[in-house]
Formats: structure tokens, sequence, C-alpha cells
């Protein structure tokens, strides 16, 4: 382990990070709100932290490794949670506790969407504003940004993105160098996201509000600047629509996004298992939530069961966690088969959280072969996807990472209900944290402020296993990876 070169790199990284509480001073001080002070402590707070990290190991040269690049991604997400929470803790609003702070701002950098604070309408727009850009900097994931500009400043990249993506991915470089290929996904990422705001501005947000939910819905964080979510949108329907279409866009693999634009056609989306496996579930589920929302007359016409059921099933399909309305009340199995869908989430490569659309697609591939395999003992039965066999290895890895998954989310539960939650609150919380999703079911369905300190730190770590796709940061815990 190359703890020298680590340090160069965190403090690089941590010296980067702090340039992003800038812009809410700006902000600041087009509103008069009074908050850019908070923000202009925090900033000098992580530079100078950030140097003095990089000063005593700035002539360190070495290649990074890979297993220096795991202990790098985890350690960044998790200095950044804590520097990203100076902004809450050290202002006169909202007033938090550092682990109120943390679990904030975690659940921002996360996608996860998760809030403890109430009130949202009435908080200075400067801090509205950094809790929007923490999501959108946390949605494709700063590792990403900065193996875009690390490189600039002499650190190679390679091994940085392989451990800030260890899902199963196609095209990992869509282009001949990494740096390329994080320039094209962020240059996707940033045109999806003045796409966004444009359509939310011309459909009647204000400029501030259009930005703030541009940030979230691109990259699939649920945070709003209003304590009703999109429900305060209400009565702009258009809105909701708008909100629908780029968070399936930002629930497919920006790969596909970047060979569609490369080759001008729509042919890698009708190509692609995994896509087309995503649209049938988010269709289905679209089609089960609106029918059941009109036959249980909960609105009063079809056209608004139609809109809040496919807004709803979308949002906590691709795991964003906007809310049209409080779904935790809607009757019968819609909250659980809602919450249950969370548990597929986006595609691989993609701002979406979850378990990915397809790990979930190999799973039930796996499960139909085992089938044919008891009526056909003696037959060589390969999985495909896309026409192109599978390599076991593939296939070993998405089961394990279904056991892994399974075993730490009963773990999570089981040490939740210790705190006191009930049942239905601790399984959502840990489903809601662990699937990046946000917004649960019982005391934790309109926030996560009446919940122990204890049970906020457990969600935390739930919300960066969830982010960093559990063994990216698990295999820091076993013994082998510290071994020479």
């Amino acid at each position: 382990m190359q703890f020298t070169v680590v340090q160069r790199i965190l403090g690089l990284l941590l010296a980067l990070f702090s340039t992003t509480m800038l812009p809410p001073v700006v902000v600041s001080l087009l509103f008069g709100d009074g908050f850019y002070e908070s923000f202009l402590l925090a900033f000098g707070l992580t530079l100078a932290t950030g140097i003095m990290l990089w000063l005593p190991v700035r002539n360190i040269r070495r290649d990074l490794r890979l297993r220096d690049g795991f202990l790098v991604v985890v350690l960044f997400w998790s200095v950044l949670g804590t520097f990203g929470a100076l902004p809450f803790a050290v202002g006169a609003e909202p007033n938090l506790s550092v682990t109120d702070a943390v679990f904030e701002s975690i659940s921002g950098l996360t996608t996860t969407g998760a809030t403890v604070i109430t009130g949202l309408d009435h908080l200075p727009p400067s801090l509205l504003y950094y809790r929007q850009q923490l999501q959108w900097l946390g949605g494709m994931g700063i590792i990403v940004l900065a193996v875009a500009v690390l490189p600039m400043l002499g650190v190679g990249g390679m091994q940085l993105y392989r451990a800030e993506t260890p899902g199963p991915m196609k095209d990992n470089k869509l282009t001949p160098r990494i740096t390329e290929t994080a320039k094209a996904l962020w240059y996707i990422y940033l045109g999806l996201t003045v796409a966004c705001v444009l359509a939310y501005w011309v459909a009647g947000m204000s400029f501030f509000d259009a930005v703030g939910h541009a940030f979230s819905t691109v990259a699939i964080g649920g945070f709003s600047t209003h304590d009703a979510s999109m429900g305060f949108f209400q009565d702009k329907p258009l809105i909701e629509m708008i909100a629908i279409i780029f968070m399936l866009a930002s629930g497919v693999n920006f790969a596909l996004h970047f060979l569609a634009w490369r080759s001008l056609n729509l042919r890698p989306y009708l190509r692609d298992a995994e896509f087309r496996t995503y649209a049938i579930v988010l269709g289905a589920l679209a089609v089960i939530t609106s029918s059941y929302l009109y036959l249980a007359e909960v609105f009063p016409n079809a056209s608004q069961a139609v809109l809040h059921g496919v807004f709803q099933a979308v949002s906590i399909g691709t795991t964003t966690g906007f809310t049209s309305a409080d779904y935790s009340q809607w009757p019968g199995f819609l909250p659980v088969v809602l919450l249950f869908a969370s548990f597929v989430g986006g595609c691989a490569g993609s701002t979406g959280g979850g378990m990915k659309v397809i790990r979930f697609l190999l799973l039930i591939k796996q499960g139909l072969r085992e089938i044919l395999r008891l009526i056909h003992p003696h037959a060589i039965i390969t999985i495909k996807v896309g026409g192109k066999p599978l390599p076991s290895r593939v296939v070993e890895s998405v089961w394990g990472f279904f056991a892994t998954y399974v075993a730490i989310f009963a773990i999570l539960l089981l040490l939740l209900m210790f705190t006191g939650l009930d049942q239905v609150t601790a399984f959502s919380a840990v489903a809601a944290s662990m699937n990046n999703l946000g917004p649960g079911l019982g005391d934790v369905a309109a926030h996560y402020g009446n919940i122990s300190d204890f049970a906020k730190w457990l969600l935390c770590f739930a919300m960066l296993l969830g982010r960093l796709e559990i063994f990216t940061l698990l295999v820091l815990l076993t013994p082998a990876f510290w071994r020479k």
C-alpha cells in the first residue's frame, strides 16, 4: 500500500472539492441571505486541510495501483462527506448537530435524498442551492470528474475509474483514454442538466428552482427546495411530465447515451438488453400503479391517477425519490411494491441506485437456467445477454453481490430495530439508504430527523455501501487487502 501516494491524491481532491463551496457564496450575495460567511469558513477549512495533506508528499510521483485506488475512493467519499457537512454545522441555520450535518451531506453526495431537515421553504437560498449542488456533484461520481482533471496534475486515472465502477459495466472505456471517457460522460451529464434546467424554467419554475431541481433530477437525487417536493408544483402538470422524461434518461447507462450521440441514432438503446428490461420493469410498474390508483379512486379523475402513478413509479423505480404526493399513504400494496422496485433501480453506468437492472436481469436468467438444469441435468446451458454468452465469472460475481447485499441488509435491519424502530420503518430505511432512494415508509416517510443518532450513522454507512456498490467499501475490511 502506497500511503504517501494516497495522501497526495486525497489532498488534491479535497482542495478541489473546497472550490465547490464558492458558488453558494455567490448565491448568498445575490439573494442577500447573509449566509456567505459559513461557506467561506467551510471553504477555508477544507482547502487548508487539503493543502496540509498535499504539501508533505507533493513530490511523490509513483504510479497509482488498483489497491490504492480503492482506498482513495472510500477515503475520499468518507472525508468528503465530513467536510461537505461543514456548511450545515457552522451556520445559524438549519442548526444541525454534527450527526445530522454529516447525514445530510452524505445523503446528498450519494444522491440518496434522505433528509433530516424540515422547513425547507424557509431556509436561506444559498443553503438550498448547496444541497442541490451536492447531489449534482455526486451524481456521476466526483471521482470520475477527478479522473478528467488529475492527469493534468500528474496523476493517472484508470485505477480510480475502475475502483469507482466495480459493477458489471459495458464499454468501460468508450474512448481510447480514460480521461477522454470521463470528459465524454461529463459532457453528456452537463448537456442533460442544461436541457432539464431550460425545460423546467419554460414549464413555470423560477430559475432558481429550475436549476436546483435539474441538479437533483439528472443526478437521480431527489432533494428539493420545498418540503412538498414536486407536489409544490402540482398545479403545473407539465413540470411532472418533464421530470419523468429526465428521470428516465438519467436512469439509463450513460455509455448508451454516448454511443447514441456519436452514431446519431437510437439503435444502441434498442439493441441493449438491459435498456429493454429497464423499460419493461418501469412500464409495468407505471401501469400497475396508475390502474390501482384509478380503481381505488385515490384521485378525482383518470388523468391525475395516471400522472401521479407514472411519476411516482418512475421516481421510485429509478431511485430518484421525488414525491408528487405522499405515496406512503396510498392504499393496498402500492407503497411496498414501489419500494421493492427501488431494489432493481437504474441501469449500470447511470446515476441511479439500487442493485442495477443488469444484475436483476442476470439473476432472472440464472434462476431460469437452474430450472432448466433440473429438467436437463446433462445439458450445457449458457447465459446470454444481447445474444452474447457471458463468462461464468460475471454470473458468479452477480450472485456474490446479491448474497452479500441480502446479508448486509439483514444485519442493518436488525441493528435498526435494536434502536427501537418498528419493522416497517427499519426495513424501508435500510432499503431507501442502500438503494440510494431517500423517502421510506413509516417514521421515515417524510424525513429522518426523528430517529436516533446511532441509526443515522448506520444509514450513512448503508448509503456509502449503496453508492460504492458494496464491494468497493467491504474490500477495505478484509485482512487480505492490507497484506503485502
